[in-house]
């Protein structure tokens, strides 16, 4: 496991737009942002309270919310039972 912490999602106004890999966000792919992970890293993200996972691809940078390790794409949250701040486990692929 990389790390234990706080999840949250992202997408309402970000949809559209460049992350920071140089792709376009789509609320619906299975992706997270991440401070350090290289864009392209498939890691497991696991909801401690449900037991629900969900494998993402790393695409961008983030997030900037303290205390807070991953950032879920809306479907990844939701493929996990998460609705706003969860805690999750880490464990890259």
């Amino acid at each position: 496991m990389i790390q234990s912490g706080r999840a949250s999602w992202y997408g309402p106004g970000f949809h559209g737009r460049r992350t920071a890999s140089g792709e376009t966000f789509n609320t619906n792919d299975l992706t997270a942002a991440h401070r350090t992970l290289p864009f392209g890293t498939k890691v497991r993200v696991v909801n401690k309270k449900t037991g629900r996972s969900v494998v993402v691809r790393i695409n961008d940078r983030g997030p900037y919310a303290h205390g807070r390790v991953i950032d879920l794409s809306k479907a990844s949250a939701q493929a996990i039972g998460i609705s706003g701040v969860a805690s999750v486990d880490v464990a890259q692929l």
